[in-house]
């Protein structure tokens, strides 16, 4: 039997606790370390990069740990608050930055930068800053600068952080003083951009940049009728939510991406019928947040229309938040080879 739910009959409520508990690495890379990781003998700079966070892991909370008193009480520290992993795809930085979150003592947090952009419009500034800057680390993965106001928000976010002790860790494909390139005026930000720059040492992390390879073709989709034959073959025992894709792209539009996380808990697999294209910028943005819980949790899809490499206009694809696009197209791709193929994503 299949225990059958939809996604969107949810509407999840979080408290503060509840947010800041989800702020830790996805299953994926629960249980990563140092040692785990394996470095390319013909990349030099990966051995490096493990080497330069195994201390910065040493230096975390050797202080006592973040706090706003430091900020008025404590003298700037001579070296800077963060590190910063720069890099292509698929190099180990996740990887990394996980393993410098489980050798760290807490409180300690982990997330993608959307995830901390999200936090803030459901805590508001303020009480993000009073939630954080009591932790002894807080890492930021994928980080990248789509347009001016997330510059300010996070320049004045790390700034903030970094005056009240927190050391902070960052993963990027892009250097911090470039962030913004391409995708807005960034000359007029410079000063924000400078200010995140300001923030960390940067680590390069050579290796081949898996775009380079090309995004894995997308499974054929199965037919809407035959649907619930292999859900039943293939789920058997498990939570599966199924859902009306326009009708579930619809329903995120009511709940903060900040629950997503919760949105999708306790659910084995997703079921979308009639899969279309998305032509609405600010939908597409929300769905590439479902699209990245549902990866960190590694959760496979069956679904018919068009395929996920359909699922996103020209113009999405190519415009300034492609890489979130692709991202998003790559690890939805995964997720149906999983539950269609039983490829591991």
């Amino acid at each position: 039997m299949v225990q059958i739910e939809q996604l969107v009959a949810r509407t999840p409520a979080v408290s503060v606790h509840e947010l800041l508990d989800g702020f830790h690495p996805s299953q994926r890379f629960a249980d990563v370390s140092f040692s785990s990781y394996r470095p390319d003998p013909a990349q030099p700079s990966q051995s490096a990069a493990v080497k330069a966070l195994e201390t910065f892991a040493d230096g975390v909370g050797a202080d006592g740990g973040g706090g706003l008193f430091k900020k008025f009480f404590s003298k700037k520290p001579d070296t800077r608050a963060g590190i910063y992993l720069d890099g292509g795809f698929g190099v180990g930085k996740t990887h990394l930055l996980a393993s410098l979150w489980h050798a760290s003592p807490g409180p300690k947090a982990f997330g993608t930068f959307v995830e901390y952009t999200n936090l803030v419009g459901a805590l508001s500034f303020r009480k993000t800053v009073e939630a954080l800057s009591h932790y002894k680390l807080v890492c930021i993965d994928e980080f990248e600068l789509d347009d001016p106001g997330d510059t300010v928000l996070m320049s004045r976010l790390m700034r903030e952080l970094a005056d009240a002790g927190v050391k902070l860790a960052a993963t990027s494909n892009t250097l911090p003083g470039s962030l913004g390139e391409g995708r807005f005026a960034a000359v007029d930000f410079q000063r924000e951009i400078q200010v995140l720059a300001d923030q960390f040492d940067v680590v390069r992390i050579d290796g081949e940049d898996y775009r380079h390879r090309g995004l894995p073709a997308a499974p054929a989709p199965l037919r809407t009728e035959d649907l619930k034959r292999q859900m039943i073959a293939e789920f058997d025992g498990q939570t599966v939510a199924v859902d009306e894709f326009s009708t579930l792209v619809h329903h995120l539009a009511g709940v903060h991406p900040s629950r997503y996380r919760q949105l999708i808990g306790g659910i084995d697999a997703v079921v979308w019928r009639n899969v279309q294209p998305i032509t609405e910028q600010a939908v597409a943005l929300r769905f590439v947040v479902l699209a990245d819980r549902l990866y960190d949790k590694d959760v496979p899809i069956l679904a018919s229309g068009v395929p996920f490499d359909q699922l996103f206009t020209d113009d999405m694809m190519t415009g300034g938040y492609m890489k979130k696009y692709f991202r998003a197209v790559s690890r939805l791709t995964a997720l149906a080879r999983e539950g269609q193929n039983h490829e591991p994503s």
